[in-house]
């Protein structure tokens, strides 16, 4: 059978995952900056403790993993028959593999709360999985990277949590706008327009207008069986040209005796006005159609989208004070973002900004002269090991042809000669594979060049 990568996963060279590194490197180092300590989960968890937190599309995403040993053998005949997907789920697989990092952190939290010190901020980097359709920017393993803070409920995190989004996309020199809202003003929106009860199907909606355009839109509320009405009341909504603080003076009039929507509106200011205060406005925009999908968010909402490339978004999150009482915990309101690994590396690379140094280099390849040269060989490849500098012998006696072959091929930039004459005359040999140029030293010389150059 010829071999093939199930859809939407790959495979990643050296050069990727050198790459990969080098983002997660930059992420890593300033989740810490920012207070955050690490934290790893296990790979799938209880189906118990993912369905429900995502809505019902993302509920059909999640990787069910089928029960071990005769699986079939619980279920029950008359559902096979009827083909009765959702009872037949729950009788044969009990585990999933996770659709994010959020919801088992809450899970974390929530079995950990005695032992944990208040606010408790913690970052992430692990693959997720999600059961989508393949497409550009988009796949069925993917890594998140993801910073959270749980146990306080002050806006400063929201303004926290810009700058940390700032800041690591500066140095990946990425160029990015937030697009930022509040689900208290999309709560407030609904309550206006009389539709609070399908306050979800509102905001799925909504959230689509960049992707299907305001007749799209209008046509999936009708769909979902919001009255006319309703939809005329918000459709001012649509005209995304007007500027935020015509918007948010526009949703203070509507929202006059809703609570709930003027509390959103006076968040959302207070978090732009410090940003503003910092000097890091001009990249964040109030987007009032920005939803996102996810069921479990209360408050702030971001997602994060590249300029000058068509990506979707290579960041995103908010503010969920509720998702821990789910597991049986209350009060442990909560704020995260996520930075999307594989959508980032894309860019970096349709935009050339990775360094050139990213990849690192093997730099001497030792020929092979035979067994009692290699033997030598491999005490001085030791050394420059033991000083941090990358050395590889080549494993066969093979001719210098070939081998000289090999270096090319992998890019080694300097060929090391220490044959039986070099041994004898304690030197050794060295040729630049770029230049050509070819030396002789003694080995103390090479030693010492080497550790400095190298080190």
């Amino acid at each position: 059978m010829k071999p093939n990568l199930a859809k939407g996963t790959r495979d990643f060279t050296a050069d990727e995952v050198v790459k990969r590194k080098y983002i997660i490197q930059i992420l890593q180092k300033n989740f810490e900056l920012f207070g955050f300590q690490p934290l790893e989960t296990p790979s799938f968890e209880n189906l118990s403790t993912l369905t429900g937190k995502y809505g019902e599309e993302g509920d059909r995403l999640i990787f069910k993993i089928l029960n071990s040993g005769d699986y079939a053998s619980k279920a029950k005949e008359e559902d096979w028959n009827s083909r009765n997907s959702q009872k037949l789920t729950a009788q044969i697989s009990d585990k999933a593999l996770r659709y994010d990092l959020t919801v088992p952190f809450a899970r974390f939290v929530a079995m950990n709360h005695g032992q944990l010190t208040f606010p408790y901020k913690r970052y992430q980097i692990q693959p997720v999985w999600r059961a989508d359709r393949p497409q550009k920017g988009r796949f069925r393993e993917f890594y998140q990277c993801d910073a959270d803070v749980v146990g306080s409920e002050s806006l400063w995190q929201e303004v926290e949590l810009i700058q940390l989004y700032f800041k690591s996309f500066s140095e990946l020199k990425v160029p990015v706008y937030i697009h930022i809202n509040n689900r208290k003003i999309l709560s407030g929106l609904a309550e206006f327009a009389g539709i609070s009860e399908q306050l979800i199907d509102f905001t799925v909606a909504l959230d689509k207008l960049d992707k299907i355009g305001r007749e799209g839109v209008i046509k999936e509320l009708r769909e979902k069986g919001i009255p006319d009405f309703a939809i005329e009341k918000v459709s001012f909504l649509f005209e995304t040209n007007r500027p935020s603080e015509e918007t948010l003076q526009l949703l203070k009039t509507h929202f006059e005796g809703i609570e709930t929507g003027i509390e959103g509106v006076e968040e959302l200011e207070f978090v732009i006005q410090q940003c503003k205060n910092l000097g890091i406005a001009d990249q964040l925009v109030f987007d009032i159609t920005l939803a996102r999908g996810l069921d479990y968010y209360t408050g702030a909402i971001f997602e994060v989208k590249a300029q000058q490339v068509e990506m979707g978004s290579v960041g995103g999150g908010g503010r969920y004070n509720n998702l821990t009482e789910v597991f049986g915990v209350k009060n442990i309101p909560g704020i995260g973002i996520s930075f999307g690994l594989d959508r980032i590396y894309l860019v970096m690379q349709e935009l050339h900004l990775f360094p050139e140094n990213t990849v690192s280099k093997v730099q001497f390849l030792f020929t092979n002269y035979g067994e009692k040269e290699t033997t030598e060989a491999i005490k001085v490849m030791a050394k420059l090991r033991n000083k941090n500098i990358s050395c590889e012998l080549y494993p066969d006696n093979a001719k210098l042809k070939r081998q000289f072959a090999y270096a090319e091929k992998k890019g080694i930039p300097n060929i090391i000669f220490y044959g039986e004459q070099e041994i004898k005359e304690g030197k050794i040999s060295m040729k630049n594979m770029e230049t050509g140029e070819q030396n002789t030293l003694t080995l103390n010389e090479f030693y010492d060049k080497f550790s400095v150059s190298f080190f």
